[in-house]
């Protein structure tokens, strides 16, 4: 059986790593400030992390900008793979975060607004380096609903459906984030990871929820998930990446030992 991998994420507002709860704002004054993103690579990579993800939140070309810099700062310095997104629309988009020296490129909302590109990325740089992200939230009347502008609006698609035309476009790997848990340390939705496990014949990975290293053993083996992202426990040191491996070697999920 594949190893199953550990990726911290950082979002990213100009050039600083910060947390909330269910995609708060930075706007809104709902992110809390949690340190430098290069220096937290640094420490992650040293720790024995499988991976490292950047969502870039900032909506203005500096901060964009800033976060190139960032990223061409952590490849320097990381040998631990890195995939970045955040207000990726265009393939220059995708260019200039492999030309910063990203690994994969994650691409969101715009894939809903042009499912092509999807296709355009898989085609140019190969299936292995395009993620799908989705951000999905629980609806009421049961299944999941696929939101995008920071989980504020509902696009109507169902995730399932939307995770598989997103594989069958060549995205190589998609990162399911649950909106409800995201933020709220009560796991990740097991459920939901499960259901696009199954469907898709690609990589799936669960972010939202992280609260314990149970939680992470609950989505690798009941969830199915193929990695598992967490942010908040790490970056304040409520538990590292070998705290979390080793509980999962202890209970027989196969992990990279560092």
């Amino acid at each position: 059986m594949l190893a199953k991998r550990i990726i911290p994420c950082l979002d990213v507002h100009d050039g600083r790593t910060t947390r909330g709860q269910q995609f708060g704002r930075a706007e809104a004054g709902e992110l809390s400030d949690v340190g430098d993103p290069v220096e937290l690579a640094v420490r992650y990579d040293a720790e024995g992390a499988d991976e490292l993800v950047f969502y870039d939140i900032t909506a203005t070309a500096h901060g964009r900008a800033t976060m190139r810099d960032v990223i061409a700062r952590v490849a320097e310095r990381c040998f631990m793979p890195l995939t970045v997104g955040g207000g990726v629309r265009t393939l220059d988009d995708v260019k200039a975060l492999f030309d910063a020296g990203a690994d994969k490129v994650s691409i969101n909302s715009g894939a809903v607004v042009d499912p092509e590109l999807i296709r355009a990325a898989s085609e140019h740089y190969g299936a292995q380096a395009v993620v799908l992200s989705i951000d999905a939230k629980r609806r009421p009347d049961g299944g999941w609903g696929v939101f995008v502008a920071g989980g504020r609006t509902d696009t109507g698609l169902d995730l399932i459906a939307w995770a598989e035309r997103g594989a069958a476009l060549g995205a190589g790997e998609i990162v399911l984030n649950s909106i409800d848990g995201d933020g709220m340390k009560t796991g990740y939705d097991v459920a939901a990871t499960r259901a696009v496990a199954r469907a898709v014949d690609v990589p799936v990975v669960a972010s939202g929820g992280a609260g314990s290293a149970e939680h992470l053993r609950a989505v690798l083996v009941e969830g199915e998930a193929d990695a598992a992202l967490a942010a908040g426990i790490f970056h304040r040191r409520e538990l590292t990446v070998p705290d979390v491996k080793r509980v999962l070697a202890a209970a027989g999920v196969p992990v990279r030992l560092a």
